[in-house]
């Protein structure tokens, strides 16, 4: 006899997937400086887990850059300027793109609520010269306009080259100079979009970009630039290679 009315069980996310997430929030919100070590055994057991979902994660995370393999141990790895170079070349070729894509969209209002409504938080949280609080604000604003991108591949090409940046951002948004410039860049993204001009949209997203980069390469002026892109990640594994201070994680939701 068949029951009727069964609906599928929901399975829970892979223990995997959550502590790659719980990990890559870290990340994002600059909680992991650069040279700070990860190690499998604290890691699971400060999230409750057993290793190999911790593995796993670590695993994945260097696999997409995020995070530099030193023998058993891994670290934020120690952006140089080549590699801020390589990454913003990405950058102003995908973004303007994406955003150009959106902006016949978000002339309406509803659409535009919550891009609206990140940058009013980050408009608040400047005016406070709350650095925490204007960071959160400026990854919802991010994530708020990628929401609205169809190409789900595109977003997630930005969102990964946008977190390479996350510990360098947690130094320069401290800065109330920088902040400023980010804010005037957010409002200018925000008035093309309100306009449904994709051309302007696209330009400004450019011109944010721009400051950004200077942003970076001001805060990073004291590390020699490698002679290739090759070079400094080798050298960023060396440097990496001699003991670090260890990260703390924040337990997530889940069991072992």
């Amino acid at each position: 006899m068949t029951a009727r009315n069964l609906t599928p069980v929901q399975r829970p996310r892979a223990l995997a997937d959550q502590v790659y997430q719980a990990l890559r929030d870290q990340l994002r919100a600059g909680a992991i400086g650069a040279g700070n070590a990860l190690q499998e055994v604290q890691l699971a057991n400060q999230l409750g887990v057993s290793r190999t979902p911790v593995r796993e994660a670590l695993a994945r995370l260097a696999n997409e850059g995020l995070l530099a393999a030193h023998g058993r141990s891994f670290t934020v790895p120690a952006l140089t300027l080549a590699d801020v170079e390589d990454i913003y070349e990405l950058r102003f070729l995908i973004e303007p793109a994406a955003i150009r894509r959106i902006a016949p969209l978000t002339v309406d209002s509803r659409t535009r609520s919550a891009i609206d409504g990140a940058l009013a938080d980050t408009v608040a949280a400047h005016d406070a010269g709350d650095t925490d609080a204007f960071r959160d604000a400026n990854v919802r604003y991010r994530a708020a306009w990628l929401a609205l991108v169809p190409n789900t591949r595109l977003v997630r090409m930005i969102e990964l080259y946008a977190d390479h940046m996350q510990h360098i951002r947690a130094l320069t948004l401290g800065q109330p100079k920088v902040r400023t410039i980010v804010l005037r860049g957010l409002q200018s993204i925000t008035a093309a979009l309100a306009a449904g001009d994709a051309d302007a949209a696209a330009a400004a997203v450019h011109e944010h970009l721009k400051h950004a980069r200077q942003a970076f390469v001001d805060a990073l002026g004291f590390i020699p630039v490698a002679s290739s892109s090759h070079a400094a990640k080798h050298g960023n594994a060396a440097a990496g290679a001699t003991a670090a201070p260890q990260a703390r994680i924040p337990q997530p939701a889940g069991g072992r």
